[in-house]
């Protein structure tokens, strides 16, 4: 994460980071000095780590802030991450990706037949340690693969779906994406030996965040640029993935235009539709225009202000405040680009 995360304000956040960070390399240590290469490439390309945060920040919520960060909430995050990173090795498989995070994608370094076989292999680490954190959090983090999977496969069902509705696709963004936060909230009050309530209440946070999140993360790959994320932009236009903003603009003037580009066949006919890097990027211009970026947004905020007010019950706790700014962070991500 970076320094100017909210959530490094927390007390004894930074350590913890940290040791989530020795953790994560050492998961992925093995007698095996090439599967250790490919298995530890993105852990070493850095991210966010967004998830063991919020497990981290979830076990410290009713604590003093002497109390150091407990090792089980470590582990819980590490677990979290690794389900994270295994789903991107698998995510850029599919979406042919080519970068990751600034670096080469483990499919285009080694391709995809190791790099399926290196993010099943974080998804089992993964397992593992939470089975190490008892039964409930290994139950919980496998049923969060599940749903994970479930909802990676409804996105791949309306894959150049024009009519994709916006029902679906928050169905599967749930599954995809606000799942794995919920679940590192929750593992993080678990360890912890939370009240229950409570832990139920930084659930629901975590929740209303990630889905926040992924209409973010989807908004951003409107408007930002390859640099700013780290990976190429529009790639979603690219791969037939219509996400709100384009499912947004469609309801606009925008909408036939637009709908003449991501259906357009190949010259010579053939499925799937054909967007090439200029109909990516007359795509991205016109949902720029239509105003679906700043209709995106306020569904974002929805989402943002739903995490917020999960946070009422439980606002004298330690956690409450870092959490509140990392998800007003998160809207400011959209700020920062969206002009």
């Amino acid at each position: 994460m970076s320094s100017g995360n909210p959530l490094l304000a927390f007390p004894n956040l930074a350590a913890g980071l940290s040791q989530v960070e020795e953790e994560l390399r050492a998961s992925v240590r093995t007698d095996d000095p090439f599967l250790t290469e490919v298995a530890g490439h993105l852990i070493l390309a850095g991210g966010k780590r967004v998830r063991p945060g919020f497990s981290m920040a979830a076990a410290l919520a009713v604590h003093v802030s002497e109390q150091p960060v407990p090792i089980e909430a470590v582990m819980g995050g590490v677990a979290c991450e690794l389900v994270h990173l295994g789903s991107l090795y698998h995510d850029d498989v599919m979406d042919e990706a080519a970068t990751r995070r600034g670096a080469d994608s483990v499919n285009a370094r080694w391709n995809n037949l190791r790099a399926i076989l290196a993010g099943d292999y974080l998804l089992a680490r993964a397992s593992e340690i939470a089975a190490s954190l008892g039964t409930e959090v290994a139950g919980l983090l496998a049923n969060t693969i599940a749903r994970l999977c479930e909802g990676q496969v409804r996105e791949l069902q309306d894959t150049y779906n024009i009519d994709r509705t916006e029902a679906d696709y928050l169905v599967s963004i749930d599954g995809k994406t606000a799942s794995l936060l919920a679940t590192s909230c929750r593992i993080g009050g678990i360890v912890a030996d939370l009240p229950r309530d409570l832990i139920d209440t930084l659930t629901t946070f975590g929740h209303s965040y990630g889905m926040a999140f992924q209409v973010v993360d989807d908004i951003l790959d409107i408007t930002a640029t390859d640099e700013q994320l780290g990976k190429p932009a529009g790639n979603d236009v690219v791969e037939g993935v219509f996400t709100l903003p384009v499912l947004r603009a469609l309801e606009t003037e925008a909408g036939p235009r637009l709908r003449q580009l991501l259906t357009r066949e190949a010259e010579f006919g053939g499925t799937p539709p054909v967007i090439d890097l200029r109909t990516r990027d007359e795509a991205r211009a016109l949902v720029r225009a239509s105003g679906a970026v700043e209709a995106s947004l306020a569904v974002a905020q929805e989402f943002a202000s739903q995490a917020v007010a999960a946070l009422d019950p439980v606002a004298a706790t330690a956690a409450s405040a870092p959490l509140r700014a990392a998800t007003d962070h998160l809207l400011e991500r959209v700020a920062a680009v969206a002009g």
